[in-house]
């Protein structure tokens, strides 16, 4: 059995750490080469949440094919949009304390009930998206909201 020598020891270490930021800067480059996924919407409506749990003020935000989707029951109904801001892509929440979706990147702040812009540096609304309610249960599908 040969002894490793501190040099030796050394040349591994190095390589190993070689190999792993190579992997760390690959990783990322073959991901936007190669995404997983590339639908903008789904085909099939996206569950949401049982009719119950979503009284009127509360939301929910869920994935929507490559974005989110954030629905809100308002006391006007249901209402879902795309949550991706129109400004700069950050992902709008609802924000039941000032009845209002806010971007919170760049404080734009959008009209839950047609996703106007209220203010801030959105240049557009929120895509509107179409919700529906089967058997007690919430959907969201692509489409004009009704």
């Amino acid at each position: 059995m040969s002894k490793i020598t501190r040099r030796d020891f050394l040349k591994l270490v190095n390589r190993v750490m070689a190999a792993a930021g190579l992997a760390a800067v690959l990783g990322p480059v073959l991901a936007y080469f190669y995404p997983s996924d590339l639908t903008e919407t789904p085909a099939e409506p996206v569950l949401v949440a049982p009719e119950a749990d979503m009284p009127v003020g509360e939301s929910r935000t869920v994935s929507f094919g490559r974005y989110s989707a954030l629905v809100i029951n308002t006391p006007a109904g249901l209402k879902a949009y795309s949550a991706v801001c129109t400004h700069f892509a950050c992902i709008a929440k609802w924000d039941a304390e000032k009845r209002s979706i806010v971007c919170p990147c760049h404080d734009g702040y959008f009209d839950p009930l047609d996703g106007s812009v209220i203010s801030g540096p959105p240049p557009t609304g929120l895509k509107p998206l179409q919700t529906e309610i089967k058997d007690g249960v919430i959907y969201v599908s692509a489409g004009e909201e009704s």
